[in-house]
């Protein structure tokens, strides 16, 4: 027969305090640090754990925090997700991870479910960042976008895109590549991405013959929009906008018999821990996921803990240099 929940109550008489003191304290509120380790032990003796729905009705809080994600096929995103996951749960808050994956109308429509049931904050990686009901959204529960800006907002970790397309293409130009095809996930719905738009202003400025293709975060999809690129007198280089399209990349080479980099040249966008396990390994730019991670639990807790200061982190990007871009000297 299962055991019958110890109450707080119970806690309360094995301590000699009140049911709010014993509240407090496992809390970490308004009590010295002896009265809290007391209470702690005293709860874990009697095997009492907090009744999540008691004490959201108590509260008004649910101790959940969306984490709304583009597409957890592209790894790196996954990455991200068990990092907010794990240090959510330091914080005595707990992710629920949905999946928008990469369409942009089911995104629209998960961000609108996690808010219907109410959730204390979300984290996004949005895929339209440009869509017209992020602002009314934001109003409702406080947002820390990833990757791109919001509007509304209550904190956002935002990539330098600008920098980071930069040093990729100017890495690409240096090393004499004039032919690039970019492979990018972003859909032609979607197309004011800010990395897709610098990527085409910064071909622009350096001369660059540049084709952009969409490709999806699936190895298989990635395969099938890398064969479309890599054509007889096509690019000498293909840029990636996520490391798990540049493994397409990589499949679809060996399939054509083309080496890596003799005959083409593959440059990444986040460095996924797998992309120095590759032969040749894959050049690629550093977001600092841990930083993200960081940064992202820090800014969501404090947003559903009532912190009314808008912040705004700019993640910097570096060149992580491998084995995948060939010297045309």
């Amino acid at each position: 027969m299962p055991r019958k929940r110890a109450t707080i109550r119970e806690v309360a008489k094995a301590t000699g305090l009140s049911p709010a003191a014993v509240s407090y304290a496992l809390r970490g509120l308004q009590v010295s640090e002896e009265t809290m380790e007391r209470v702690r032990a005293a709860a874990a003796e009697l095997g009492y754990e907090a009744d999540p729905i008691a004490r959201a009705l108590a509260s008004g809080r649910t101790g959940m925090i969306g984490l709304l994600c583009g597409s957890l096929e592209d790894l790196w995103q996954q990455s991200l997700a068990v990092g907010i996951s794990r240090g959510l749960r330091e914080k005595d808050r707990y992710a629920l991870i949905l999946d928008a994956v990469g369409d942009p109308a089911r995104e629209r429509a998960l961000a609108q479910q996690l808010r219907d049931q109410r959730v204390d904050g979300m984290i996004v990686q949005p895929l339209d960042p440009a869509a017209a009901f992020w602002p009314e959204l934001c109003e409702s529960v406080p947002v820390v976008a990833i990757g791109d800006s919001l509007a509304g907002t209550a904190a956002e970790v935002v990539f330098d895109n600008r920098s980071g397309v930069t040093l990729a293409l100017e890495h690409l130009r240096e090393l004499g590549h004039r032919r690039i095809a970019v492979l990018t996930p972003t859909r032609p719905s979607t197309p004011d991405r800010p990395a897709d738009v610098h990527v085409t202003a910064e071909a622009e400025r350096l001369g660059l013959d540049m084709e952009v293709l969409t490709a999806a975060h699936g190895l298989t999809a990635a395969t099938e929009a890398a064969h479309r690129a890599l054509r007889p007198g096509g690019p000498t280089a293909v840029f990636c906008f996520s490391d798990s399209i540049a493994y397409g990349v990589y499949a679809a080479a060996q399939e054509l018999g083309l080496s890596i980099p003799g005959d083409v040249s593959v440059m990444g966008y986040d460095d996924h821990p797998m992309s120095g396990l590759l032969t040749p390994g894959l050049s690629t730019v550093d977001w600092n996921i841990d930083g993200i991670v960081k940064a992202a639990v820090r800014l969501v807790s404090a947003a559903a803990d009532g912190g009314a200061r808008r912040r705004r982190v700019v993640q910097r990007p570096t060149l992580k240099e491998r084995g995948s871009v060939r010297d045309l000297g």
